[in-house]
């Protein structure tokens, strides 16, 4: 038997073709792939570039402005200052809070990197103005305290009464709180007329299986105006109150006005309501405290459920009682108000003593 030949046979030209189409086709397949590739990294570039230019574009400019002392516990925030912010061309303006605080957003162009000027201006205060930057370098805001100079106060010419000295500053405010007093007591008694063993016969009411015939009662208390039901009982004196039952929804609450009803799917039943009643007042409370003061300024704090909020001063040595009006404004002294909400809205006070007064 002859060996077989090993060697390998040429290819032939239909397999040639086979080839050829097969690394092409391995070509075309890695060319649309590379293709695709760029082209997604190309968006995600350009948004990623869109995204980076809207943030370069807005300039949050958020601060405080207080006054200038070498005391810390002097510097005290400024209410309502105009503030300017302003590239030279274009011009933003807004004013401080009670707090001092105070926030503007700047929308620049794209390509522009000259500084802006944030302007402070409060008549009672030196002209005070910031620079903030606006270049690339900057990479994120700052928080920017506005220290304004205080004016000093000037005499009349030829004026010399000596300052009105205001001292023993005390607050007095009322609180009012709600109290019950128990003026008394109800009750009443009531019966469920039915006969035992009756079937039901799907006759309505029934007992809660639907086997016995039932009845229903109820009874009803006002505790007149003015005055609440309390700790309201009901129950079943007399009869067989095992197959009875009590419906709570109409006294569960109390009120003025309460209801009970009973189901009764035996013998007759006697039923007892009790409540306490109580009366309903308003309690003010009259309460003061002394004000913090620094320099020329009284700083209090109030509940936020204060009312009838009054300044008791004596003015040269005379006591008077100075109440404090919605528009804040003493004969010797100018007040603001503001709420902190993250300490269950405080109610945070503070008085200026006017030009000719003094503590």
């Amino acid at each position: 038997m002859q060996g077989r030949n090993c060697k390998s046979r040429p290819l032939t030209a239909l397999a040639s073709h086979r080839l050829w189409y097969g690394l092409m086709g391995k070509k075309t397949l890695w060319t649309i792939i590379a293709i695709v590739s760029v082209i997604v990294a190309l968006l995600l570039l350009r948004a990623y570039w869109r995204k980076s230019i809207a943030v370069r574009r807005t300039i949050p400019i958020e601060g405080a402005v207080i006054r200038h002392d070498a005391d810390a516990e002097k510097e005290l925030p400024i209410a309502d200052v105009a503030i300017t912010v302003s590239d030279g061309v274009k011009t933003i303006t807004t004013r401080s809070e009670a707090s001092g605080y105070f926030k503007l957003v700047w929308q620049k162009g794209v390509l522009s990197e000259e500084p802006l000027i944030v302007s402070f201006r409060d008549p009672s205060y030196e002209p005070l103005d910031l620079t903030v930057q606006t270049g690339r370098l900057k990479t994120k805001p700052l928080l920017y305290i506005a220290a304004m100079n205080p004016i000093p106060e000037k005499r009349m010419a030829g004026s010399n009464r000596p300052d009105k000295v205001v001292s023993n500053v005390r607050v007095r405010y009322t609180i009012n709180s709600r109290m019950e007093t128990n003026v008394g007591s109800a009750v009443k008694t009531f019966q469920v007329v039915n006969k035992g063993n009756v079937p039901c016969n799907h006759q309505a009411p029934c007992s809660p299986d639907g086997k016995w015939k039932a009845s229903f009662a109820s009874a009803s208390l006002d505790a007149g105006a003015g005055n609440m039901f309390g700790n309201v009982r009901a129950s079943c004196i007399a009869g067989p109150c095992p197959f009875t039952r009590i419906d709570s929804s109409g006294f569960v609450r109390g009120g003025r006005n309460i209801h009970i009803a009973a189901l009764d799917w035996s013998d007759s039943t006697t039923f007892l309501m009790q409540a306490e009643v109580f009366h309903d007042t308003i309690i003010s409370n009259v309460r003061e405290l002394y004000p913090v003061i620094f320099g020329r300024t009284l700083n209090f704090t109030l509940p936020p459920s204060e009312e009838g909020v009054s300044l008791q001063a004596e003015i040269d040595g005379l006591p008077i009682v100075f109440p404090l009006s919605p528009d804040l404004n003493l004969s010797w002294a100018t007040c603001s108000v503001r709420t902190d909400a993250e300490k269950e809205k405080t109610m945070i006070y503070r008085c200026e003593l006017k030009p000719g007064y003094r503590f």
